[in-house]
């Protein structure tokens, strides 16, 4: 490295020349640089060179664990394992963490086995373990890995912050440490960055909306806009909050299995709220084709926003995935479509 990255405190001397070692707490740095990724700022390039770390002062008897390079990832597994001596040996995953890279193939056998001979990870250690998050299983065959480094894999458990307590136990994972569970505080932390995701493209929407409800209507364009336009906007930003907000947060209470099921109830929660506003317009033509027109769009947009948590749950299946894309996407865009006739001539004919 040219430039000291913020989070090397210094270097430790191997056999093989010079190790960067980092501390297990973090600085306010590396806190505010993960609140920024969390809003899904600078998300993409978030990431550290891959390579071997020194967390403490580890020696030729300590054990390696491996991670991905997503700084994020990186952190993680350094901040819960404070007073301990470990070797963390990072995997380019492109910026991905583990469990997304196991599947997208980039936490993987050829990696593993390349950063090994990379560090001389055999010259620095004189025992031949890895230790490997269970959740970068599917990416990583450890008879492979064997026969291409001399290493062997040991799965550790799902959180690193069990990582001391399995080593304690001999390398033995009660059955709480191979289940991942999901609970409300890390359904929470996804909500900034798929809520700023949606808006990322549903905001340039909203403002057509806006400006578009001023060409119909009872009374003069601005006025219809004021009306309209501002109704348009909140009903989708509603519709936003339903899908990328409710559904995390409520997503156990919710009826239904898939996904886009617990997206249409909170849909059908927000677009209720939006038809309790227009109150006395539903007695007029124009008002009963409103509220049908947001009704439509709203379920349908909450519902889609609610599939983007099938890939952050805990318990669901590529195929089940697929399957219920198939068959939700098309009345997803069907009903948008419909909601949009609906609404055009709702402002045709006010």
């Amino acid at each position: 490295m040219t430039k000291r990255s913020h989070f090397i405190t210094g270097e430790m001397a191997t056999p093989v020349g010079p190790v960067p070692c980092v501390e297990s707490g973090l600085s306010l740095r590396d806190r505010l640089e993960t609140w920024k990724v969390r809003w899904r700022i600078g998300r993409m390039k978030y990431t550290i060179p891959p390579g071997l770390y020194a967390l403490g002062s580890p020696d030729a008897s300590s054990e390696v664990v491996v991670t991905a390079n997503f700084k994020l990832t990186f952190d993680s597994v350094r901040r819960v394992l404070p007073g301990h001596d470990f070797w963390i040996l990072v995997l380019d995953t492109k910026g991905v963490n583990v469990w997304c890279a196991a599947g997208k193939g980039t936490f993987s056998t050829g990696e593993l086995i390349h950063q090994i001979a990379t560090a001389r990870l055999s010259e620095i250690v004189e025992h031949r373990r890895l230790l490997l998050p269970q959740l970068g299983a599917p990416g990583v065959a450890a008879h492979e890995v064997k026969k291409g480094s001399g290493f062997k894999v040991l799965y550790g458990p799902v959180l690193a912050r069990d990582i001391p307590a399995f080593i304690t136990a001999g390398m033995e994972a009660t059955p709480a440490m191979r289940t991942k569970s999901f609970p409300l505080g890390e359904r929470i932390v996804l909500i900034p960055i798929e809520l700023t995701g949606a808006l990322r493209y549903m905001i340039p929407v909203m403002a057509a909306f806006y400006f578009l409800s001023g060409l119909g209507g009872p009374g003069d364009y601005w006025a219809n806009v004021s009306t309209f336009g501002f109704l348009a906007s909140a009903s989708l930003f509603a519709g936003v909050v339903a899908g990328a907000v409710l559904v995390p947060l409520l997503l156990p209470w919710l009826p239904g299995r898939p996904f886009s099921l617990k997206g249409l109830w909170t849909g059908l929660v927000a677009a209720g709220i939006i038809l309790l506003w227009l109150g006395s317009g539903l007695t007029t033509l124009s008002g009963r084709l409103e509220a049908g027109a947001w009704l439509l769009m709203m379920t349908a947009l909450s519902a889609f926003l609610g599939m983007n948590f099938t890939g952050s749950s805990t318990y669901t299946s590529l195929s089940g995935v697929r399957k219920e894309m198939r068959i939700a996407v098309p009345l997803q865009i069907g009903a948008a479509a419909v909601g949009l006739i609906l609404w055009f001539t709702s402002r045709l004919i006010a």
